[in-house]
């Protein structure tokens, strides 16, 4: 099965500095919804992670939450694209639990549910902490510059960066690559029998 994990906040819509609390809040990136489609149609199956400590400091609820990705889920019908299940952390940093990135509890939930190892398995995110949850299971990370790092990175990239990060200007240019990328490994199709 070929899988990609997205964070959200950042990546797929535009992050905030407190907050995205509401859906009138959830606004997609440019082209990101797009870019999620385009990976649909080349085969692969999308799965979002996401810290979500607004919830348990009650800035907003779980019917909100789900309010907020009901417009995504519509969003993306709209241009053709899916994502297949969202899994989030409601937990602050002082909670000290498993699954709020950087601790790789979201990542393990996505092996059970799917049966499967994440090694090699791409994630995406805007932020370190997207990446070294990923990693921390074997999955491949990229980052995106359309959120915590939109003003650009270093080159190299700071040392706490896992080992090869691959850095992309935003989700389209990412789906381009792994779209092209996934192309070429694959086998040439078998030659037709004359009919």
């Amino acid at each position: 099965m070929k899988l990609v994990i997205l964070d959200r906040d950042g990546t797929i819509n535009e992050g905030r500095t407190d907050f995205v609390s509401s859906p009138e809040e959830w606004v997609p990136l440019p082209g990101a919804l797009e870019a999620i489609a385009r990976l649909n149609h080349a085969g692969f199956h999308v799965v979002v992670v996401s810290n979500q400590p607004g919830l348990g400091r009650g800035l907003f609820d779980v019917s909100t939450l789900n309010a907020m990705h009901t417009k995504m889920h519509k969003a993306l019908a709209a241009v053709g694209g899916r994502v297949d299940v969202i899994f989030y952390c409601p937990h602050g940093p002082e909670e000290k639990c498993n699954c709020r990135m950087p601790a790789p509890g979201l990542f393990e939930q996505i092996a059970d549910r799917y049966g499967m190892s994440l090694a090699g398995v791409p994630v995406v995110g805007d932020r370190l902490r997207d990446l070294q949850a990923g990693h921390s299971v074997g999955c491949e990370p990229h980052l995106v510059l359309t959120g915590a790092y939109s003003n650009g990175v270093s080159d190299p990239l700071p040392p706490d960066f896992p080992a090869g990060t691959q850095v992309h200007a935003d989700l389209a240019a990412f789906a381009a690559y792994l779209v092209e990328r996934d192309a070429l490994a694959l086998p040439p199709a078998a030659p037709r029998a004359a009919s």
